[in-house]
């Protein structure tokens, strides 16, 4: 394959990415913030003897993808809670959730009231029961995977893992 067959099909891999990934987001409803969406781009580059293929997103997005452990309840997913406590962010994060989603409690005149222990009553089920992974990301990129050219894939000696691995850069 010359340069230019590749920067095309690693192109098109990229693209098919990054828009059935966003589209798994809406259709699975994980799109709260609009966010994570947003965060997810790529870019390719191609050289005489390399290319470099980057999909980007918010880190909290490997969280959905993979799943993470519950302290009772386990997914499989290589992530667990290390703490029982939710950090402040975490808490931060629940308390614009609820807002979103319409679960703030509001008096009766309609003014929201304190959400304190609402988050931390969703904060503690996240921590015992963990996050259901989704693979919004990892099914369209092993499907993509499968369609690269087999001379792309033979001339790179690319392996689905590796290229993830390298991929995602700035998750780990």
């Amino acid at each position: 394959m010359d340069k230019e067959e590749t920067y095309n099909a690693l192109k098109r891999f990229q693209q098919y990415v990054v828009r059935e990934s966003r589209s798994n987001l809406k259709r699975m409803k994980k799109n709260s913030s609009n966010k994570l969406y947003q965060s997810i781009k790529g870019s390719v580059k191609v050289n005489a003897n390399s290319f470099e293929l980057d999909i980007q997103m918010l880190p909290y997005g490997q969280f959905q993808d993979k799943g993470v452990n519950g302290i009772k309840v386990k997914h499989g997913s290589e992530f667990t809670f290390k703490k029982n406590v939710p950090s402040s962010d975490m808490l931060k994060s629940l308390d614009k959730w609820i807002v979103r989603k319409g679960l703030a409690p509001r008096n009766k005149q309609g003014q929201y009231t304190n959400r304190k222990g609402l988050k931390f009553a969703i904060a503690k089920g996240i921590f015992r029961d963990g996050i259901k992974p989704s693979l919004f990301f990892t099914k369209p990129f092993e499907k993509a995977f499968k369609k690269l050219s087999p001379e792309l894939v033979e001339a790179y000696g690319l392996d689905v893992a590796e290229l993830m691995e390298f991929t995602l850069p700035n998750l780990k």
